[in-house]
C-alpha cells in the first residue's frame, strides 16, 4: 500500500477551524492521519513531500458541470456537434476540471443522453483522467422551453430532451434512468437567451415537475431543476427537487421555503455565466445594448439579494455551473469563489466551504469527500498560497502545485518546487 507523507504543510481542512500547521499522511487512497504541528507522523516507507508552508487542502466540487461544454456560444451550436466528437470532447473537459484541481464534479446536465455516463464510467474503471463525476441527463424541457430551438419548418439539434405533459415526462425520466444517469434534469423555467421562453417566465407546469421527481424517487436518483423565477423556485421546492440551479428572482416566499428544505434542497447560483455574459461577452455579440434588453445587470443585482439572503439563512449553496461557454470557459471555475466573495458577500473561508464539504454533500458522499479528516479520501490539493486569505489564488493553476485523487498524484509536485509555499514569497 502506497504511502504519501506532507510535512510543512499549512492545513485547511474545510471543518470550519482556521489553517494550522502540521502533517498529513495517507496511505492507500485514504488519509489515515492529521496531526498538528510538534507531532510527526511515522515516516517509514512513505514518500515524504516537504511543502515549504504551503497550503494543503481538499480537493475542489464542481457542483454544476457540463463537460460536454466546449466553448460554442449557442446550445443549438453545442447540439449540433456529431456524438463521437462529442465524446472526446467531454473526455478531454473532464481531464480540464481535473487539472484546475476539481477532483469532484456534479453534472448540471449533458448535452447528449449518455455522454456524462460512459465518461463517468471510464474515469471509475481507470481508462481516463477526470473528477469523480455523478453523471446527468441533457436538460428535460417542454415545447416553446429552455433549449426549444426547433421551428415549424426546421427540426434543429439542441441540447435537450423534449416533454410535454406528466405522461411523457414520465417516458423522458424512465429513459434517462434506463441509460444510467445520476441525477435528471428539468427547465422549470425559462432564459433570457430564449425567445417566448424568457428568465421571468414559469414554462414548466406544476404536475410536470411533480411527475419527473416521483420517476426520480422511485429509481433512487436526484434531480435538478433550471428555476431563474420564484415561482419555478416555489414548484421545485414544493415537489421534493434536489437541486435548484439560479433562483435569481427568488422571493421571500421562496427563500422561506428554501430556507424550511434547507436540510435536503441545495442551491447553485451559476452566476459566472451571467456575469460573464454581462461583462466579457462583447466578442461574442453581448452589445450593452442586448445586455440591457435582456436584464443581465438587474439578474446579477437581484442575484445579490438572493444569495445574501441564502448565506444568512444557512441554506447550503455550491459553486459552479455554466462553465463551458467562450465567456465561461472550461478550467476557470474557481473564478466561482471569487464572484461568491465579490457579489454574494462570502469570507473567502464560506466560499470554499462552498466548493469542499458542502460539495461532498451533493455528491452524496459527505462522509467522504470535501474534509481532510481521518477515514476520508485522499482528493487533495497543494496550493502556493493562502486561499483563505485570497480565493484568487486558486484561479491561477500555476499555484496549484499539486493535485491528488484517491491518494494518487494526478499532477505532482516538482521536486524544485515541493517549497513552493516558499516561491510566493520570493
Amino acid at each position: 500500500m502506497t504511502k504519501t507523507l506532507f510535512t510543512n504543510v499549512m492545513i485547511w481542512d474545510a471543518t470550519g477551524r482556521e489553517p494550522y500547521a502540521g502533517e498529513v499522511l495517507v496511505r492507500g487512497e485514504r488519509i489515515h492521519a492529521v496531526a498538528e504541528a510538534g507531532t510527526e507522523l511515522a515516516r517509514r516507507g512513505a514518500e515524504v513531500i516537504d511543502a515549504g508552508g504551503a497550503t494543503l487542502m481538499p480537493g475542489l466540487v464542481e457542483g454544476h458541470a457540463h463537460i460536454s461544454y466546449r466553448g460554442e456560444v449557442t446550445l443549438q451550436d453545442i447540439g449540433a456537434i456529431p456524438p463521437e466528437e462529442h465524446t472526446l470532447i467531454s473526455m478531454h473537459n473532464a481531464r480540464t476540471l481535473l487539472d484546475a484541481g476539481f477532483t469532484s464534479a456534479y453534472s448540471g446536465a449533458a448535452a447528449k443522453l449518455r455522454l456524462d455516463v460512459v465518461i463517468r464510467n471510464e474515469i471509475e474503471a481507470g481508462m481516463i483522467p477526470g473528477p469523480r463525476l455523478r453523471a446527468a441527463s441533457p436538460e428535460i424541457t417542454s415545447t416553446a422551453g429552455l433549449g426549444d430551438v426547433r421551428q415549424a419548418h426546421q427540426d434543429r439539434e439542441s441540447v435537450v430532451l423534449y416533454a410535454d405533459g406528466p405522461q411523457e415526462i414520465r417516458r423522458v425520466c424512465r429513459r434517462c434512468i434506463r441509460e444510467g444517469v445520476d441525477q435528471l434534469k428539468i427547465n422549470v423555467s425559462g432564459d433570457n437567451f430564449v425567445l417566448g421562453a424568457e428568465g421571468e417566465r414559469t414554462v414548466m407546469f406544476e404536475d410536470e415537475v411533480a411527475s419527473a421527481v416521483a420517476v426520480a424517487r422511485a429509481h433512487g436518483a436526484m434531480i435538478n431543476a433550471h428555476a431563474r423565477t420564484a415561482e419555478a423556485v416555489k414548484r421545485a421546492v414544493r415537489n421534493g427537487v434536489d437541486v435548484v440551479y439560479h433562483a435569481d428572482y427568488a422571493d421571500e416566499e421562496a427563500l422561506d421555503m428554501l430556507e424550511e428544505a434547507k436540510d435536503r434542497v441545495f442551491l447553485g447560483p451559476a452566476i459566472g455565466f451571467t456575469y460573464g455574459a454581462a461583462h466579457e461577452a462583447e466578442a461574442w455579440g453581448m452589445t450593452r445594448a442586448s445586455v440591457e434588453e435582456k436584464g443581465l445587470l438587474e439578474r446579477i443585482e437581484s442575484a445579490q439579494r438572493v444569495y445574501g439572503e441564502a448565506l444568512k439563512r444557512g441554506i447550503r449553496v455550491v459553486i459552479g455551473g455554466d462553465y463551458g461557454f467562450p465567456w465561461t470557459p472550461q478550467g476557470a471555475q474557481a473564478r466561482d469563489l471569487a464572484h461568491f466573495v465579490e457579489l454574494f458577500g462570502y469570507s473567502p473561508s464560506q466560499a470554499l466551504l462552498c466548493a469542499t464539504s458542502v460539495g461532498g454533500e451533493l455528491m452524496g458522499r459527505g462522509n467522504e469527500i470535501g474534509q481532510i479528516r481521518p477515514g476520508y479520501l485522499a482528493d487533495l490539493l497543494l496550493v502556493d498560497g493562502d486561499p483563505t486569505a485570497d480565493v484568487r489564488i486558486l484561479m491561477d493553476r500555476e499555484n496549484v502545485v499539486a493535485v491528488m485523487k484517491g491518494g494518487t498524484f494526478h499532477r505532482a509536485p516538482d521536486p524544485g518546487t515541493a517549497t513552493a509555499g516558499n516561491r510566493r514569497a520570493a
